[in-house]
């Protein structure tokens, strides 16, 4: 499934176009101002991963939040209530979304329904490659950052390079075989400290393997101590470092699109303000037990609008939020 084809729907373009439109009037006019669905939405499958990277809440043991995973009539419940005016679906947040026993149907379930999906995975697992090619599925994310067992596992701790490599060339034979158009696969390698050097090697690797797209991402880091992880060269990093710690190298603005564009459903049911609200600080409501439609337009999600226009900064998940900033390299 395609963007173009997602988004021909009348009612979805709609949505696309006037949650734009909502947006840049909340912008100019300081007040949130909202009469339209989001055009996307991020469904956790679950918060459970099984590697321990060390900057990942979900892998280094830090989220706070109870784990679990998706069940699928929750996940066809939501469907069945967003997929007339929502066309993009991104199918990830904390965890690993391929250990929900139920995602492949999950996938299978939303492309029925016309919708284009997303997902990430770290691929260090066994993954069902044919049925993930003939699901639907429109973008894969691989997570791969190294190019040896060495540079891997220094971050990926647990994970299996020799199979996510695997699982990344049998993906690519399997789209040609098929002569299918989707998924589209998109080898994804955060730079850190212990990789940067690797980046020429990667460009020719990823042309070699004959994947989509190879993205190089920033890092994400939280305390002091994980300094250690940026990378030597100033570039490749979101944060402007020193002895005396880190900050995010731009501006913080009084605006974030994702209240307005992509809200976020967690494994449970938990309506959640975005991705960085990873422990679900600013708790909405439940799908469970209210409309989407009730918690998008409602109160809560709309005085945390007019406290973002207003003072942003005020937010500690705000402060190291990925809105605005370089996430991914051009390279």
């Amino acid at each position: 499934m395609s963007l173009i084809t997602a988004f021909s729907r009348p009612q979805r373009l709609n949505s696309a176009v006037g949650a734009y439109l909502d947006y840049r009037t909340s912008l100019l006019t300081k007040k949130p101002f909202l009469r339209h669905f989001p055009p996307a939405l991020m469904l956790e499958p679950t918060n459970i991963c099984n590697l321990h990277c060390p900057l990942c809440p979900s892998g280094n043991g830090t989220l706070q939040r109870p784990k679990g995973m998706m069940p699928l009539a929750l996940f066809a419940k939501i469907i069945e209530e967003v997929q007339s005016k929502i066309g993009m679906l991104i199918l990830w947040n904390q965890g690993e979304p391929f250990l929900n026993s139920n995602f492949y149907a999950m996938l299978e379930l939303a492309a029925k329904h016309g919708l284009y999906t997303m997902t990430s995975t770290n691929a260090s697992l066994e993954l069902d490659l044919p049925r993930i090619v003939s699901s639907g599925l429109s973008k894969i994310i691989v997570s791969m950052d190294g190019i040896s067992e060495k540079t891997y596992n220094s971050y990926r701790v647990n994970g299996n390079f020799e199979l996510v490599l695997a699982n990344l060339q049998e993906l690519v034979r399997l789209k040609r075989q098929t002569n299918s158009k989707t998924p589209i696969i998109d080898w994804q390698f955060i730079v850190l400290s212990h990789n940067e050097h690797e980046i020429p090697q990667v460009k020719r690797l990823a042309k070699s393997l004959g994947v989509d797209r190879l993205e190089f991402k920033t890092a994400q880091i939280y305390t002091k101590d994980d300094m250690q992880f940026l990378p030597q060269n100033h570039k490749y990093s979101r944060y402007s470092a020193s002895v005396n710690g880190f900050q995010l190298k731009t501006e913080l603005l009084n605006r974030c699109r994702r209240l307005w564009t992509q809200p976020v459903i967690n494994w449970d049911g938990e309506f959640s303000i975005c991705c960085y609200d990873k422990d679900l600080s600013i708790p909405i409501g439940n799908i469970t037990r209210h409309s989407f439609a009730d918690l998008w337009f409602g109160p809560k999600m709309t005085n945390m609008r007019a406290q973002i226009l207003s003072n942003r900064s005020k937010y500690s998940i705000c402060q190291n939020c990925g809105e605005g900033i370089v996430q991914k390299l051009k390279l």
